[in-house]
């Protein structure tokens, strides 16, 4: 509302409210809003992904474990001062570790042949430094909003994004997996770092 006072109170000051007619009036107060308004709007950059990936790491009764993958997609966009309309897609079956037997079990209880991606999103996050972000993480096709602490480190155009998601498996509705006809069984807790490097 005080840009369209500030406007009327400016074609006023120039004697346009008096001698345009209405038609003529709309019209300047559009092309004038737009060249106000345009390069806000415009000011959105989608950021061009680098490289991405992630390691899963959890416990079990015989050691901890770790699966990790490159195999990953990030989306969001530059405006203003925030990373905005952030996605972050993991294809499940890209994260492996050193056994394949836990892999298969993994898969197993994530139910990739039904839900073949692990999905994170948010509606932004700083363009730089530190900050506790909430997103929507989908496991399974269960959906849970999640904290996760995050660091972005901008240089020049390029920017790192860091951030480490403590859940638990449970949560998604996950059992965990256990191997050896059930005698090694792994913890319910597990940690997930994300690296991203992007570009504008």
């Amino acid at each position: 509302m005080p840009v369209f006072v500030m406007l009327y109170q400016k074609f006023k000051q120039l004697n346009f409210i008096k001698k345009m007619n209405t038609t003529k009036k709309l019209t300047s107060i559009v092309l004038v809003l737009g060249t106000m308004l345009f390069p806000q709007l415009s000011y959105a950059q989608k950021l061009i992904q680098k490289s991405a990936s992630i390691k899963i790491t959890g416990t079990s009764t015989l050691h901890d474990w770790t699966m990790s993958s490159a195999q990953s997609t990030f989306t969001g966009n530059i405006a203003g001062r925030a990373i905005t309309d952030v996605k972050f897609v993991l294809k499940a079956e890209s994260l492996k570790s050193k056994e394949k037997a836990m892999d298969k079990n993994a898969y197993k209880a994530l139910q990739t042949s039904k839900y073949s991606d692990l999905i994170f999103t948010t509606a932004s996050i700083p363009i730089a430094g530190t900050a506790s972000i909430t997103g929507n993480l989908t496991i399974s096709n269960v959906t849970k909003a999640i904290k996760i602490p995050v660091t972005v480190t901008k240089t020049g155009e390029t920017y790192i994004i860091k951030g480490i998601a403590k859940i638990k498996m449970s949560t998604f509705g996950v059992k965990a997996p256990s191997f050896m006809m059930g005698t090694i069984k792994t913890g319910d807790d597990i940690s997930i770092d994300i690296n991203i490097n992007a570009i504008n």
